[in-house]
């Protein structure tokens, strides 16, 4: 969820369904360089409950990243990553790497543990590949050097998110430890959040991907759980509107030569599946500037059935 779950996008996901969401990840080693635009990655809103999410390698590195963190935003926690797979992340020892070096992984949960005051969290895969599927003994480790909750994403970092999460190794997770567990994988609709809330024994279910173009999905599943139903999806109208209004916000925010083309893939997300809607997204893809694509979106909303 890089470039993602940026502080427009999670201001439009508080104001739908207020709850936790997780910045995007941030560099341990970038934060301990003062890099600005990383600093950006730390600026938002009062709203809470608020996870920063912290990448790298070495320990003594993270925690006192974890210190720049706690000292510039007091996050209701602090939240490692031990799950990205991309290359470029993996082949720096972070991320998922750290999956095949748990000792490593446990002194970095410690070390950040000790060196803040809010909890510590981590975010691990089932394991490396099929031949080393480690969560539950990873997840002990974990625990044990302080981490006070554990999210699992079902696949391994061999799979990417190519196949199908498996639950049951979450639902191992959750038998090993005594901390919260949180489910990932998967969840991208309403009939999913509900299975894998009544047969997984989690404490909680996140949601990635599913969002994408759909923050109603979170607000949804929040409603769910509470009262046992949840609102009807949003129409095609109101996906077009959304769009719009996350186009203007990030302008407001960013600029708009940094708004517009990092909006692309939230325009395409949030047309996704609306009949007739192919060529708009190819020709999105074309435009500079935020009035030319809000007119293209007007133009398309206009001529659908009321």
């Amino acid at each position: 969820m890089a470039g993602v779950t940026d502080r427009v996008f999670r201001e439009i996901v508080y104001e739908l369904a207020p709850g936790l969401a997780y910045t995007e990840m941030i560099s341990a080693m970038a934060l301990l360089y003062a890099n600005p635009r990383t600093f950006k990655m730390l600026d938002f809103e009062a709203y809470r409950p608020l996870a920063v999410q912290l990448f790298g390698s070495k320990p003594e590195v993270m925690a006192e990243a974890a210190k720049v963190v706690e000292g510039r935003c007091a996050p209701t926690f602090i939240d490692i990553n031990m799950g990205c797979p991309t290359p470029k992340i993996v082949s720096n020892g972070d991320g998922a790497a750290l999956m095949k070096r748990p000792q490593l992984a446990a002194q970095i949960v410690d070390a950040v543990a000790n060196s803040v005051q809010v909890p510590v969290t981590v975010k691990i895969r089932a394991g490396w590949d099929d031949h080393n599927i480690n969560a539950p003994e990873f997840a002990k480790l974990m625990v044990n050097a302080g981490a006070q909750a554990v999210a699992v994403h079902g696949r391994t970092r061999a799979q990417f998110y190519s196949g199908t999460a498996d639950w049951d190794i979450i639902r191992a997770v959750v038998e090993a430890v005594d901390v919260p567990v949180i489910g990932n994988g998967d969840i991208d609709d309403l009939q999913s959040v509900r299975e894998r809330l009544a047969t997984s024994g989690c404490a909680g279910i996140m949601i990635g991907r599913g969002a994408l173009g759909n923050p109603w999905l979170i607000s949804r599943a929040r409603k769910l759980v509470a009262d046992g139903e949840a609102p009807d999806p949003p129409s095609v109208q109101d996906r077009l509107e959304m769009a719009i209004r996350h186009l203007n916000q990030a302008v407001d925010y960013q600029g708009e030569a940094v708004a517009v083309p990092a909006m692309r893939k939230h325009i395409a997300w949030y047309l996704k599946g609306i009949r007739g809607a192919s060529e708009l997204k190819t020709y999105i893809q074309t435009l500079k500037s935020a009035e030319e694509v809000i007119a293209a979106l007007t133009e398309f909303k206009a001529k659908l059935p009321n």
